[in-house]
């Protein structure tokens, strides 16, 4: 088993589901009291955040390259970064360290593509909904459209995912107003939707029964993703 690298606090909530399934995965495919090999670097998102808001992107991407090698050198054989939107500097945390890095939008898209969908919603933080480096890796390497909401759709999406969800905020009304989004995204021809920030997994559920289209959740794919890798499946 290798070790994974997992770049957290991103937030901190959605980063214990990763260690949570990452573990539990081991130890569904090992058996016994076995568990995974994992490192965790977690950021205080309340710095992280204010780079956000401020476009500071530079100096997001050098703390989160910085906490890269920080992994390989205490023995991490491959990086996680546990966020959806801080993939917005893939690239320069691949470039900092000897080791792979598994991209989210791959673990995503494959069991898309898998599934024969070919039109997919997207919901995350504005800037993985607007921003190309996201919707365009899913565009040029799987072939897939994605959609994302209107204005006031991702207005809503955006704002209960600072505003709540990194915060551990889980509320009826909200999920309600995700699931008003979702349809929109189903009238306008998806066949499925992307849940693309790691922490809308802890509102929306891909086994609701009553949610409008098919749910792929970014977290749980990326953390087996990152199982496969370390036990190379």
């Amino acid at each position: 088993m290798k070790t994974i690298g997992l770049i957290g606090g991103l937030s901190w909530e959605s980063s214990a589901e990763y260690y949570r399934i990452i573990n539990q995965e081991a130890q569904r495919r090992l058996g016994g009291a076995h568990s995974a090999r994992c490192l965790l670097y977690s950021f205080d998102f309340g710095e992280i955040e204010a780079r956000q808001a401020a476009g500071d992107w530079e100096a997001a991407g050098a703390l989160m390259a910085a906490a890269a090698r920080k992994l390989e050198l205490a023995g991490g054989e491959c990086i996680v970064i546990c966020s959806n939107t801080m993939h917005l500097m893939a690239e320069a945390v691949a470039a900092a360290v000897a080791i792979p890095l598994i991209h989210i939008a791959d673990a995503t898209a494959a069991p898309i593509v898998a599934e024969g969908c070919k039109t997919v919603g997207l919901l995350g933080t504005r800037f993985t909904m607007e921003r190309d480096f996201y919707r365009g890796r899913m565009v040029e390497r799987f072939g897939l459209e994605v959609l994302i909401p209107d204005e006031a759709g991702r207005a809503i999406v955006h704002d209960i995912i600072y505003e709540e969800l990194v915060r551990g905020v889980i509320r009826d009304e909200s999920r309600r107003a995700y699931k008003k989004v979702i349809e929109t995204l189903k009238d306008a021809g998806a066949e499925a939707v992307i849940l693309g920030c790691t922490e809308i997994g802890l509102l929306i559920k891909p086994e609701d029964s009553d949610s409008a289209l098919p749910c792929f959740d970014t977290t749980a794919l990326h953390a087996l993703a990152a199982v496969d890798w370390a036990l190379g499946d």
